[in-house]
């Protein structure tokens, strides 16, 4: 009888580091045992700054885990983001040998292996290969060709990358804990695996995780992923914004946006001022709610225009059926939805995180689809590798670089 198992996933966010402990029962089911969180220093536009205070969040993060959930944490899988990381898709073709008519076995991995062989920056390191499509004389969408006839074979796959030093950094902060790390994952594919459901995927689906530093990207087309990404510009840098207009400091800023901001922009003076209170360092003064939300519109507009530009430029956002979806911790901003709608002309919807048992709490907050999906992950990974060790598994996708 299949046992029950326990993963950890770690996210080191710009401004938040989550521990999410889940068990995955014997029937599939998962259920959420604890959330550790932390304030993130150290950590900036999804990257690790400061190693020292870095490791100290973490390992604040990381107790309050343990406590909630009573497991000892030793492993864990790791988002990884930046705006560093970049994707491409490729494509493998094989001829099958005259005096054979059945695709065997081999065949599939060396059509698998001449698809993954792309040249990538000579300081970049592979984070994923996922195969989109087989096609097999031309019929695309094989799920399977292994045991079928045909004298041509094609694979495609979806490569992500990103700099091996930056994703190094990250993997040592987090082994010098110490704690060993079972696989690196990029957000958004993370988060893709409790937002998106399978009939999203396959009707087409663009996932957009709004964070603090980083808004990250993944899009669904036919099931597969067609394209991923990472944009520099989260949650944090319209706090800014509100506080170098506003000279207010950052602190009362990202209470502004958080308590009175919206994306979208009322009709000038519909709303009375907002107050912003004095304390020993800070005159207090009121604020235009219609300022306040066109520094905020302005932001998140040039944002969503320039995610438009690049995904439309493959023409994949004619083919998204299931539309957007907002997640994130920056995603529950007031209007989002709606100005998100206006750019991408296709219908957004703010995502929920479904089929996990645990505090209701959880499931409500977008901010935690990253560290929960990665449990997802880590259960699909297990369940398709189950010989594979934590080692093997990271020192395979990243060429050996962080041993043991």
């Amino acid at each position: 009888m299949a046992k029950s198992n326990i993963y950890v996933g770690l996210e080191i966010g710009t401004s938040k580091i989550c521990v999410v402990v889940g068990e995955v029962r014997a029937d599939g089911a998962i259920k959420i045992l604890g959330v550790g969180q932390a304030p993130s220093r150290g950590v900036r536009k999804g990257e690790i700054v400061d190693f020292e205070t870095a490791q100290t969040c973490l390992h604040d993060a990381l107790v309050r885990a343990e406590d909630r959930s009573d497991v000892m944490i030793n492993n864990v899988f790791l988002a990884i983001t930046g705006a560093h990381v970049e994707s491409l898709n490729n494509r493998g073709t094989i001829r099958i040998p005259e005096d054979q008519n059945e695709i065997t076995d081999q065949d599939l991995e060396e059509v698998k292996e001449i698809a993954r062989d792309v040249s990538i920056p000579q300081q970049n390191v592979f984070l994923h290969s996922i195969v989109r499509d087989y096609a097999v004389d031309g019929q695309k969408n094989v799920l399977q060709p292994a045991g079928m006839l045909g004298k041509m074979l094609e694979a495609d796959y979806h490569i992500i990358h990103g700099i091996r030093t930056r994703v190094q950094n990250t993997i040592r902060c987090v082994r010098e804990i110490p704690l060993e790390v079972e696989d690196v994952v990029f957000s958004p594919i993370a988060s893709a695996q409790v937002v998106l459901t399978k009939e999203h995927k396959d009707r087409g689906a663009l996932l957009l995780d709004i964070g603090g530093g980083t808004t990250d990207y993944v899009l669904y087309k036919g099931g597969a992923i067609a394209q991923s990404g990472c944009f520099g510009v989260g949650g944090d840098h319209i706090t800014n914004d509100i506080s170098v207009v506003m000279k207010i400091p950052l602190s009362k800023a990202e209470r502004l946006k958080v308590e009175h901001g919206a994306a979208i922009v009322p009709a000038h003076g519909d709303a009375d001022p907002i107050t912003v209170e004095d304390d020993p360092h800070f005159a207090g003064r009121e604020i235009d709610p219609y300022l306040l939300n066109e520094i905020i519109n302005a932001r998140m507009s040039e944002t969503f225009e320039a995610l438009f530009e690049k995904l439309s430029a493959e023409g994949d956002l004619e083919n998204l059926g299931a539309g957007v979806f907002l997640t994130g911790g920056c995603s529950r901003l007031a209007g989002l939805d709606q100005l998100a709608e206006q750019v991408f002309g296709i219908p957004v919807s703010r995502a929920s995180i479904g089929s996990m048992s645990g505090a209701a709490a959880t499931f409500e907050n977008p901010q935690y689809s990253t560290p929960m999906g990665l449990i997802r992950y880590a259960q699909i990974l297990d369940a398709e590798r189950p010989t594979s060790t934590p080692i093997k598994r990271l020192g395979k996708k990243l060429g050996g670089i962080f041993g043991a």
